[in-house]
This record gives C-alpha cells, structure tokens and sequence, in this order.
C-alpha cells in the first residue's frame, strides 16, 4: 500500500518547513539575481556557451512586469512582451476592445420568491469575470478595471447582480478613457446610485420630508477624486502651522454637492425585466426633482437654473481640475498595479501625467498607467536587484489569478461541497462596504509600511493557499478537469527528477529565480509528500512554494 500522511500531519509539516523559512531570516523579496540557465551552466563547466544576442527584455523582467500588468504571466505572454518590449506591449493592450460580461440572465428575476437566485446569478458574475481575468488577451485593461473598482467601489452589499455585470462592463469601457469622462459615468451608474443612494436624492421641494442625500457626494469627493486632506503634488500631506492635515473640503461644499447631484432616477425604459434598468444610465426626466438654485462647491460657482445635466457635468469639471485629483488618483493607481509605498518622487512623476499627457489633456488614464508601469521606480528591479520594502503583497484574488493562469485553468475550480469558486479570500464587486477591502493607509502589523492588502492575510487565507486546490483535484478532479487546469507539465517534470519539477515551479511562479533557500526546502518537503499519489503530491509541494514569502509579495 502506498504510504499517506494524514490531512492534520500534512498540515503540521507544511507548517513547520514554513516556520522555518520565516526564521532563516527570508525576506519577502530575495534579492538574488536571475538564473543565467542552461547557457550559463555549460560554460560554468568548461564549455564556451553559443553566442547569442541579448533580448531587449529578459525573461524575468518580463514575468516580473506582468505581474504588475497582468492576472499572472503566462509563457505566451511572456513571449510577446519580449517581443514587442515593455512600452510597445502597452501601446498593443490599449488598442485591444474591451471584454465585456454578459449579464442578461440576471435581468430577471425575483429575489423575494427566490432569495436564492441572487445568489446564483452572483456566482455566475464571479465565474464569467475569472473566466475573462484567466483568458482574456486584455488583461492589461482588465486588471485596471481591477484597480478602479477597489477604490471606485460598487458591491452585492447593496446591489443587484446585474448591476454589478453592468458596472464592470462601464470599467472596462472607461478605464482607459479621461478621468472626468469615467467619473461621470460612475456617477451615472444606476449600480453606484443604489449602492450609494444618490437614486433618491431630492431637494426638499419637491416633497414634504425630502432633503438632499449627501452619501455620494460625500464618497465621491473623499474616495474618487480629491481625497479627505490637501495634497502636494507628489501625494504628501499639506499640514498647517500646528502640524495637523488640512481638510481638502468642508461639510458645506459636501452639502452643495449632494444639491448639485439631485433629480437623477432610474431609467425604467424595460419594466418587463425587472432589473434591466441597470444597463442604462441614469435621467433626468423631472425638471422639479433637481435643486435648481445657485450652489458653491470647492470654491467654485454653480449658478442658478442650470439642470442636473449641466450641475452633474460642472461637478465633474471640479473634482478633476483639482490640484488633489492627480496625486490621490495617480497613488491609488501605483498601490494597486505596483507598489503600496512608493516615493513621493514616483508619485509625483505620475501626476504630472494625469495633468498634462503631453498633448495638454488632463486625467488620460491610459497615459497614466503608462506612466505607472513604466516608471525608473517600477522598472528598478528587472535585473533582480534586492527590493526589500517594496512592491506590494499578493491580495487573495492576484494570488489565485496568478497560480491559475500558471496551470493553464480556464476558469475557477469549484468546490463541490458548497458549489462555489475556489477563490477563499475576495471576490470580485463583494467588498464588505464603498471603503472596499481594506484602506489604502493600512499599515503591515508593527510597522510604519504601507501594507494595505495584509488585511486579507488572515488564517482562512493561508490555508486556502496551502490546500484548495489540491483538495479540489484531488477529491473533485473533474472540477479542475472542468476548468481547463493542465497539470501534465508539472507530471513531467516530476517523472524526470526532483530539480526538474522545482525548476518548473520557478520558471511559472518564480520568474526562473527560485531563491536557493526555498529551492532547498521544496527539495526536502518533496522527500515527505513524494509517496502521495502523484498528483496530490504534485500539487502539495506547488502550494507549499506558494505559500512561502518569496511568493507573498510584488516585487
């Protein structure tokens, strides 16, 4: 018989080599410089290696942008930005249409006969969004759309599945696009105006009790635009003589906003389809539902007797001509793709984007993710350099993109105990409230490092990483099978030798730069978990590489 080791053993040794990583002293980020592969193992053995002429982007550097760029690389894509070069392949991505979801089954239904079919429909978003992350040829737009929606926050909380379809179609429209031009469209969403309630907002005459709801208005000035605190250009505090932050807008310019936003409702153009009202935007139709009065927000004027079409469009212009707008949105686009703590000079050279792209246009989205993922500071450690205190932690969601793109998954496993996505963590547009996942000042624990994603970093998280999917293919292997997951290289490999198998787990995950210590306890943690039936031995020391530090973090 062949020899096993229990669940509850394999979870103790699992934790113990991990243990004992972490008190080697490993560092997130190794700092040890890329393989020079094969070539250079025949010359380090007395043969003089074929000459060869050097690509312009290496394959770490390569992989390493993609994660930046990307759900996780793939060897094609890794192919293509050696190909075409780090710029070129951003200039292909933007041009690419947008992939869209199609949520027309969620339309309706009713979720008071059938509170279940929410649920249902819900699981349906999740599955076609990993489809699109996984398999996308966007994936650049993609994991903007990303970015966006965890700052420009929509979710199930308060929402409909086929809003939340339709908000992230609306992203991955305008993601790219002018940021007045994408604020404008989220404020017209009929997701974001149940989510945030500016659907009911009326001034108080129009009806007796009615008073202007100042939810979105407050959100869209503190968490889309300009921020709580005024801001230099490169993102640092501007502080007053007592050295306390001082407030980029009061309560008065919050009320006047939420004056200038009201009289918008749903577009009821389908009543048939009870929640088809979420693929338009919202309307005006009722002069009297709109505050027409004069309003002073940020300093600037609104006269009296515009419409809410000309207020809505006035308020757009004065959140993206703010001095903040450029600092606030460049930071939280450089948080999310690349790094949680960059300098105020990266900072700074990325608004100066947003401002002017160059050919005078202010908040060309597109240019400023340019400007993001082609930064000195984004680009510094394509040669492997040591980046100890940079980059940022890999959230649940990148995490799981990543390791299912490298198995070649189509999309997301499900478990079969409870129907659902093999994603333990996040899931995409569920966001516990409009403040998202967790905040852009969250700080790692014990530190002064912004660390914001650490949050999700709980105990269900690691052993998620440490079993899910092994469990899955395991117990459940027509789940993988279902998903597309190609698991025959990593059999191979294993059936060659133990260095092949942990070679072909830095080159997918490790961008071929596997640090010597985590190589030496995969070898080790092979001998223990060699003798499972060869998958689930496969599968457990992949998760085991995962779950390590050098794994934990964007570099």
């Amino acid at each position: 018989m062949t020899p096993r080791l229990s669940d509850m053993s394999l979870a103790r040794r699992l934790w113990h080599a991990l243990r004992l990583l972490a008190l080697a002293g490993v560092a997130a980020c190794s700092g040890e410089a890329p393989p020079g592969g094969a070539a250079a193992a025949q010359a380090s053995a007395g043969q003089v290696a074929p000459a060869a002429p050097a690509p312009k982007v290496s394959r770490y550097a390569a992989a390493r942008f993609l994660e930046q760029a990307s759900f996780g690389p793939t060897e094609q894509d890794i192919d293509r930005v050696r190909t075409l070069g780090f710029a070129a392949w951003i200039d292909e991505q933007l041009a690419l249409p947008p992939s869209l979801l199609d949520g027309r089954d969620a339309r309706h239904y009713d979720d008071f006969t059938n509170p279940k079919l929410r649920q249902t429909h819900f699981w349906d978003l999740v599955d076609r969004w990993h489809v699109a992350a996984l398999t996308g040829p966007d994936q650049l737009r993609q994991r903007v759309s990303w970015s966006l929606s965890q700052f420009i926050v929509v979710s199930l909380v308060n929402n409909q599945p086929n809003g939340l379809f339709e908000y992230h179609n609306m992203l991955q429209r305008h993601g790219l696009g002018r940021y007045e031009t994408l604020l404008k469209q989220v404020s017209l969403h009929a997701a974001m105006g149940e989510f945030l309630d500016n659907v009911g907002n009326r001034p108080p005459s129009f009806c007796a009790g009615c008073a202007a709801n100042e939810n979105y208005a407050r959100e869209l000035m503190q968490l889309f635009s300009i921020g709580l605190v005024q801001l230099r250009p490169d993102g640092s505090v501007v502080r007053d003589a007592h050295g306390r932050p001082v407030e980029s807008y009061s309560q008065q310019d919050v009320a006047d906003m939420a004056r200038a936003l009201t009289g918008w409702s749903f577009d009821q153009r389908s009543p048939n389809e009870k929640y088809a009202y979420y693929g338009y935007p919202l309307v005006a139709a009722d002069p009297l539902a709109h505050d027409g009065g004069s309003k002073t927000v940020l300093g600037t004027v609104f006269p009296a007797g515009q419409s809410a079409a000309q207020d809505l469009d006035q308020a757009m212009r004065v959140l993206v001509d703010h001095a903040n707008t450029p600092p606030f949105v460049s930071l939280r686009l450089i948080q999310h793709l690349v790094a949680s703590q960059p300098t105020p000079a990266y900072v700074s050279r990325v608004a100066a984007v947003f401002r002017d792209n160059g050919h005078g246009q202010r908040g060309d989205l597109a240019a400023v993710v340019k400007a993001v993922l082609l930064d000195p500071e984004a680009r510094r450690g394509d040669g492997g350099t040591d980046l100890r205190g940079s980059g940022k932690l890999r959230e649940p969601l990148l995490f799981h993109t990543a390791l299912l793109r490298g198995v070649g998954c189509r999309t997301v496993p499900r478990l079969a105990a409870t129907g659902q996505p093999m994603v333990p963590g996040q899931h995409p547009y569920v966001a516990p409230s409009v403040f998202g996942f967790y905040a852009p000042t969250d700080t790692a624990p014990g530190s002064n490092l912004l660390a914001p994603e650490q949050r999700l970093l709980i105990g269900e998280e690691f052993v998620g990483r440490l079993g899910n999917l092994r469990n899955v293919h395991v117990n459940w292997t027509g789940s993988t099978t279902k998903a597309g997951c190609d698991f025959a290289p990593l059999r191979q490999a294993a059936a060659q030798s133990t260095a092949a198998l942990v070679e072909l787990i830095s080159q997918r995950w490790f961008r071929g730069a596997m640090p010597a210590a985590l190589r030496r306890s995969a070898e080790s943690y092979w001998a223990l978990v060699r003798y499972f039936p060869r998958d689930e031995a496969i599968l457990a020391l992949l998760l085991f590489a995962l779950a390590s530090p050098h794994y934990g973090a964007i570099t």
